[in-house]
Order: C-alpha cells, then sequence, then structure tokens
C-alpha cells in the first residue's frame, strides 16, 4: 500500500509544527525585548530630564543673585535654591518623604507633589487634524496634563530631594511603568552644591 498512513502524518505534523513554533516563539520573545529596552531608553532619557531640569533652576538661581550683585552671590544663590518654593514642594524631612512630578511645559509650577505618593502618568504631545489644518501643542514633549492630541504613556516620573549637608542636596529622579504586566523603573541621581 503506497501512501501515508495516520501515524506517520500526525508525526510530520508534530515535526513541521515545532520547526515553525520555535523560530515564531523565539521571534516573539526579541520583538519583546526589543520594546523592553526600547522603554528602557526613554525612561532613562526622562529620568535624566527631571536632573537637567533641577540643576537649571539651581543655576538659574546663582544668576539671578549674580544679576542683583553684591556680596555672598553664591550663598545667597544657594539659599534661595533650598527654599524655592517648587524645590521645597519635593524636599525630603526629617522621617517623610515628599516626591513631586515634573512638567516642564508649566513653566511657572514645574514641580508639583504627588497627592498621597500617587504620581500620575505622563502625557506625549502630538497633533491633532482639525478643518483649519494641523494643531500641534510643542510636538513630542512629555507633560502631565493631557493636551489635545496628547497620547498617554505607560511612565510617570518622580522627582525628590534629600539634603545630604547645608551645602549639598540630593536629587532622585525616577521613571516607573509597566510592560506585559512586569513593573520595570530605572532611577537617576545626581548631588548638587553651591557655586562656592
Amino acid at each position: 500500500m503506497k501512501g501515508f498512513t495516520l501515524i506517520e502524518t500526525m508525526v510530520a505534523i508534530t515535526i513541521l509544527t515545532l520547526a515553525v513554533a520555535g523560530p515564531l516563539f523565539t521571534a516573539s520573545r526579541a520583538i519583546v525585548a526589543a520594546q523592553t529596552a526600547r522603554d528602557q531608553l526613554t525612561a532613562l532619557y526622562l529620568a535624566q530630564e527631571g536632573i537637567e531640569y533641577v540643576r537649571a533652576m539651581r543655576d538659574n538661581e546663582y544668576l539671578a543673585a549674580y544679576q542683583e550683585g553684591g556680596t555672598n552671590v553664591s550663598s545667597r544663590a544657594w539659599g534661595n535654591f533650598l527654599s524655592n518654593q517648587a524645590l521645597g514642594k519635593c524636599r525630603a524631612e526629617e522621617h517623610t518623604s515628599k516626591i513631586c512630578t515634573l512638567d516642564p511645559v508649566l513653566e511657572d509650577a514645574p514641580l508639583n507633589s504627588c497627592p498621597s505618593d500617587n504620581c500620575a502618568p505622563l502625557y506625549l504631545t502630538g497633533c491633532t487634524n482639525s478643518p483649519e489644518g494641523p494643531s500641534c501643542a510643542p510636538p513630542n514633549i512629555y507633560t502631565q496634563r493631557n493636551l489635545s492630541g496628547s497620547t498617554q504613556t505607560p511612565f510617570t516620573r518622580t522627582i525628590q530631594a534629600v539634603d545630604v549637608s547645608h551645602n549639598e542636596i540630593k536629587i532622585i529622579s525616577a521613571v516607573s511603568w509597566v510592560f506585559h504586566g512586569v513593573p520595570y523603573s530605572v532611577a537617576v541621581s545626581d548631588h548638587l552644591t553651591s557655586w562656592h
């Protein structure tokens, strides 16, 4: 009798299934790994942006004190930086921690405290189409606000300031997100000092 028996057919189908399933599983895992790496890189940039923004706040206080002139420019600038209302919302006090979010779009109040350490996710601004043409709130900026055309991201950024000494403060910028049910986080810290 010529042809395949049922058993031979089943064995052939099993081998074919395994030959196809292995590479598909590998490709699926590679895609997940690439997406995780993309998210980690984005989170790292967002965390670094938080550090850079607080450093710019310190530098702006020094420039303002320098323009005013007088003596003890560095000490006065450092004192103004530490007493800054925005930074004060993020400064840890004895036995307590304060956590803030950073929204660079809000120039008047970029740092805001999170209610009960439950910070809102970031939105990525984009463009919307209207009858008058495309309308963009500055495109590709991460913000706390849900502007027209914005897309909610999985990322949440927090900023915390911890006093190290009277001339040094530690800034911790952390970004967290969940991907496929797995929580991830990236934290960057830096020590800022006065200009003496």
